[in-house]
């Protein structure tokens, strides 16, 4: 199986059939509701280089969302680092940046139901040819590996690449994504980890630049955020269970991950 039907696969595992018609649905009566995004994960949510405008999986998921639960979305942008505690806050209603569902974020905010199922590849410099999976990447004791602080990705380099030591000075934190995969362009570092959802989109985006190489080191479920006891967050699950069963999660699927090409 290809790399393509590999990463194809494993969204599927998220998106199987469930019962929810039109008719089930409640009114939001037209309300305004603020999503806060990065737009940094292609294509899940991103700035289109041709127009200039924020689109991708996410946005066009929660566009219909909005129009079958009939409220407005206000889209907003912050940094990743503050999104998870500005939801909690109360700041924004609803927040969505391919964020995994884990036990310690569910005491800070609640979790829709998995939209998305991704998993992680290791994402290199195309010409890489010193490493091809974590215990080669590992052994080779000057390469070097970005990630954000307190991301998946993080976590993963750490216990899943490394030797589960959080302060091991191979790993060079960034503030953004993005920054990771500009050092990783520029060779300050050697190795990003990434879901895949966002790995192809960067792939995509490299002009051959970039590759994701090894298998996947692991699942993870993605999920919109609320505060804490949000009356917003059945509305939006039995959206999300609609979309599912009317195959909309299968078009989106195709239409971002295997029919766009980002900048073309």
């Amino acid at each position: 199986m290809n790399l393509r039907s590999v990463l194809l696969a494993g969204l599927m595992l998220a998106v199987a059939p469930f019962s929810a018609s039109a008719a089930d649905l409640p009114d939001l009566g037209g309300k305004q509701v603020t999503v806060v995004t990065e737009n940094a994960y292609p294509p899940l949510q991103f700035v289109d280089p041709k127009t200039g405008k924020p689109v991708g999986w996410e946005y066009d998921a929660m566009n219909e969302i909005a129009k079958r639960l009939n409220f407005k979305v206000e889209y907003l942008n912050t940094s990743w680092d503050a999104m998870i505690q500005a939801v909690s806050d109360n700041q924004y209603q609803i927040g969505m940046t391919g964020i995994t569902i884990n036990d310690e974020r569910k005491q800070k905010v609640d979790f829709s139901e998995p939209y998305m199922r991704s998993e992680q590849f290791m994402l290199v410099r195309s010409d890489e040819k010193r490493f091809a999976d974590p215990k080669s990447f590992a052994e080779l004791k000057d390469a070097l590996v970005g990630a954000q602080p307190g991301t998946t990705n993080f976590y993963v380099a750490v216990y899943n690449v490394l030797d589960g030591n959080e302060q091991n000075p191979r790993i060079k934190l960034f503030e953004t994504f993005g920054a990771t995969i500009q050092a990783l362009k520029t060779g300050d570092v050697d190795l990003v980890l990434t879901d895949s959802t966002a790995g192809k989109g960067y792939v995509d985006a490299s002009g051959g630049a970039l590759k994701l190489i090894g298998g996947p080191l692991g699942a993870e479920d993605f999920g919109f955020i609320f505060p804490k006891g949000s009356d917003i967050v059945a509305p939006v699950n039995a959206a999300i269970a609609g979309l599912k069963a009317d195959g909309t999660f299968d078009a989106l699927n195709k239409k971002w991950f295997l029919d766009y090409k980002l900048g073309q």
